[in-house]
């Protein structure tokens, strides 16, 4: 480190209705990680898509290398040497891997057509590199999302880029691809090239970064040296405060069993799967990519059928075909992927929260739009929803306010069991507490909980008993006592 690759000098942005960026700054060396660290709506990533070229800047400098420059357009930004690897993958699902890595700059042969020969090689020497086992000429449509996740950084690291920034990279990574990820990390820091490092995994920062700049409310708060500070100081320059009892969560006696799950099998997915949950539990489902955690509360939601298998609530035995069925029996779900299969996001906040609740608010096919708004209203501020109006667009909204509307939708509907599909994923410190305070009261309301979740310390930490999954099927179910990191990693590695 030592020689400056980029400087962000008084950078201000703003939004109809919001000041996003006052006056930030930001510097990164050669050869460094250097951390953004913030709450969600802090300005993260309004400022790194100022430097990708997606917004245009309204005040403020950037040099890159010394020089000044003006980034118009993401084109702009690849010419200076900046890559940036989004929060949500935007590859083209249609397409081959190779063809998505190189979309826009595919090599050409000496009569000016696209060399297909050429650039499937180069895209496989990559997929080598990285250990992936898969065919270049794969479509990116058939890739799990910790594969897709992996393809966004072959190809940010295509462009021999001096600059690289990572926006949650590993949000949806398995413990072995996290590694490998750090590791390439560590080579690009060896070559001078600078990484911009985005994420809420406290422990990931500690690992890989060497320093951290905090932002609030769309200001910078301060930057430190990473070996120097401590996970407790961040916490306190993020929320400006200090924040005691992250993991709230009163533990008590569970009550009767309110589901029960027997013999589920579903061909290639699950394989004979048997649970049970309590009145007033959570039930952690932990394990490594592709155990089939989500499959597995898909095909209790409805959204995929089943095979064979029994599904019983309260002790009597449903039949449930689709969505509208498990809703009916009183089961709520909030899926991992909120963009695809979550959230309408060119509608409002309103929309988004009461869509599942309408017929609440119907007279005589009218809209009563003042109680609709209370009802919103309350969970924006229920679960601090960083929003200019019930009346914003969800997709103008960070990731992390975009997961807390969703997950208000369903706690909306009053469920008797609530499925949350890695409910924290991209989600900040101060909301993911208050995500598990929320969590807290509904299960002393009686409401149960099935919580997947990659996160083993909010698995450890939340849960009154973990199911372990691997190869389709549930290897153990542990007891609180029983719980440990150690533990858990061994089944869901196939221990026995």
């Amino acid at each position: 480190m030592g020689n400056k690759l980029l400087e962000m000098i008084g950078v201000n942005k703003r939004f109809p209705g919001v000041y996003a960026l006052k006056g930030v700054d930001f510097n990164l060396e050669s050869g460094e990680v250097h951390a953004l660290l913030g709450e969600n709506g802090a300005g993260k990533s309004t400022l790194m898509k100022i430097l990708g070229g997606i917004y245009g800047i309204d005040e403020g400098e950037i040099f890159i290398e010394g020089k000044k420059v003006q980034i118009s357009s993401v084109k702009d930004a690849q010419n200076y040497g900046v890559s940036i690897i989004h929060q949500e993958i935007v590859l083209v699902p249609y397409l081959t891997i190779a063809e998505n890595i190189y979309l826009g700059r595919e090599p050409l042969n000496n009569s000016g057509f696209i060399d297909k020969k050429i650039m499937f090689e180069n895209a496989q020497k990559f997929l080598y590199d990285f250990d992936l086992g898969l065919s270049s000429s794969t479509l990116v449509s058939d890739l799990t999302v910790a594969q897709k996740q992996m393809i966004e950084i072959i190809k940010a690291i295509s462009f021999n880029s001096k600059i690289i920034v990572m926006d949650e990279p590993t949000s949806s990574l398995s413990e072995k691809e996290v590694d490998f990820l750090f590791n390439t990390i560590r080579n690009l820091k060896k070559k001078g090239v600078g990484v911009i490092y985005i994420s809420h995994r406290m422990n990931e920062l500690m690992e890989i970064t060497d320093r951290i700049t905090v932002m609030r409310d769309g200001e910078y708060i301060g930057t430190v040296i990473t070996r120097q500070t401590s996970v407790d100081q961040l916490i306190s320059m993020m929320v400006g405060r200090e924040l005691t009892n992250y993991y709230i969560r009163d533990f008590g006696d569970s009550g009767e069993t309110v589901l029960k799950v027997d013999e589920l099998s579903r061909k290639g997915a699950l394989n004979n799967v048997s649970f049970e949950l309590k009145k007033g539990e959570i039930l952690g489902f932990a394990g490594l990519v592709g155990a089939g955690r989500s499959e597995l509360m898909k095909c209790i939601f409805g959204l995929d059928p089943c095979d064979t298998g029994d599904i019983y609530v309260n002790g009597k035995k449903v039949t449930i075909k689709n969505p509208n069925d498990a809703i009916n029996n009183r089961i709520a779900y909030v899926t991992e992927n909120r963009k695809e299969e979550g959230l309408f996001l060119i509608e409002s906040v309103r929309f988004n929260l009461t869509i599942k609740i309408l017929d609440e608010f119907l007279n005589f096919f009218r809209v009563n739009q003042r109680y609709e708004n209370n009802v919103a209203n309350n969970y924006i501020n229920e679960l601090s929803i960083k929003t200019p109006s019930t009346e914003q667009a969800v997709g103008n909204l960070s990731g992390g306010n975009q997961q807390k509307v969703l997950i208000s939708r369903w706690l909306a509907t009053k469920p008797k069991v609530l499925i949350l599909d890695e409910p924290t994923r991209g989600v900040d410190v101060g909301a993911k507490s208050e995500i598990y305070s929320i969590m807290n009261r509904l299960i002393k309301e009686g409401v149960s909980i099935i919580m997947v979740s990659s996160e083993l310390p909010e698995v450890i930490n939340m849960s009154d008993r973990v199911a372990v999954m691997w190869n389709g099927r549930i290897q153990k179910i542990l007891s609180r006592d029983q719980f440990s990191q150690e533990t858990i990693m061994h089944y869901a590695t196939g221990g026995n």
